[in-house]
């Protein structure tokens, strides 16, 4: 049995098998419906739903409440459909998603930038071409069949010279994946990726000024944008906020620094929030998102773009619509989510 789930308002279509999620089947078929994390713990996927009867699987009160299920709110990343089903979505694409692939790659590179942040380059296979969008991320493959996802920190036309991927990975003490980064993995170690997954990416279409919001290794897919919009001659204007706790989380600080002085339509505020005495910080102190609202108190004619904690992202969401008029539908995310928040779900 399958059941047809229809898009509105552009009217696109797709069918979902019994016990299959709406969102699971829309990826399938190259429905470029809004996502993040995939298992019930950010929220990114909520929609209306106009028509129909869906059953909800496992997911976190934080990505859909009670009474926003109540309201006719579901989550496509877990909402499996018991009849014909009809969704109010914004972010429904006609072109430009890409085909999901399985494939190995080879470590090519890990480098310690801080205490607990490596950047992990990996060598993609030279016969099978790999596209995605600045600010999408691929999931490695574990052999116990587990997932673990992580955004590319390079812009796609980067693969034209040498194929390959920049991911920057966080140490979670305890993490399966993680502690193996951290300890026995080396190169030209052969690992499985799957990709690129999400729908978080610059809307090109648009000609508003950006902010670009980003905590901890939050900045790997502000840094692809960057690079991306570098590339295609989009010069916008844009501010960049990357918050870290102490000075050394901000590991590509001199780089970010280095393109904001190069570029006149790039601007670079970074923001810490635990500086000791010791650091010798003399720049701007508290919450990230909070230093966006210090200098931009009307940001309706913006668009922001924000990844990291998810404390990080859904605070910056409430804040800048409520206090500051910016329009729900220009607020983009890419809340990391680590495997506990899924496993909450």
């Amino acid at each position: 049995m399958t059941f047809t789930i229809t898009v509105q308002p552009s009217g696109r279509a797709f069918t979902a098998d019994a016990g299959e999620s709406m969102l699971a089947a829309g990826i399938r078929q190259g429905i470029g419906l809004p996502y993040g994390c995939k298992d019930g713990a950010c929220g990114s996927c909520k929609c209306k739903k106009l028509e129909g009867v869906v059953v909800h699987g496992p997911h976190q009160a934080k990505a859909l409440s009670a009474d926003e299920e109540a309201a006719g709110y579901v989550l496509t990343c877990c909402g499996v459909p018991q009849t014909d089903v009809v969704l109010e979505s914004r972010q429904v694409t006609e072109a430009g998603a890409f085909p999901i692939k399985k494939m190995p790659v080879r470590v090519s590179a890990l480098e310690r930038v801080s205490s607990d942040v490596v950047v992990l380059r990996l060598q993609l296979p030279a016969t099978d071409q790999f596209q995605y969008h600045a600010g999408q991320y691929v999931e490695f493959l574990l052999r116990d069949g587990d997932r673990r996802s992580y955004s590319m920190a390079n812009a796609p036309h980067t693969q034209a010279d040498k194929p390959g991927l920049e991911l920057h990975l966080r140490h979670m003490p305890g993490g399966k994946f993680t502690d193996h980064v951290f300890g026995a993995m080396k190169e030209k170690d052969i690992l499985r990726i799957e990709g690129p997954y999400g729908s978080f990416f610059l809307r090109e279409d648009s000609t508003k000024p950006i902010v670009m919001l980003a905590s901890g290794t939050g900045f790997a897919p502000i840094k692809a944008l960057i690079e991306h919009m570098v590339a295609k001659g989009i010069t916008r204007p844009t501010t960049v906020y990357w918050g870290g706790r102490r000075p050394a989380d901000l590991y590509q600080h001199d780089w970010l620094a280095a393109q904001a002085a190069a570029l006149p339509w790039l601007s670079y505020v970074p923001v810490i929030s635990d500086a000791l005495p010791e650091d010798g910080w003399t720049g701007r102190t508290g919450f990230v998102h909070r230093a966006v609202l210090q200098d931009f108190a009307d940001l309706s004619g913006h668009q922001v773009y924000a990844c990291g904690a998810p404390i990080v992202v859904d605070s910056a969401r409430a804040d800048y619509t409520t206090q500051a008029g910016l329009p729900e539908d220009e607020f983009f995310a890419d809340s990391f989510t680590s495997a506990a928040d899924k496993a909450a779900a």
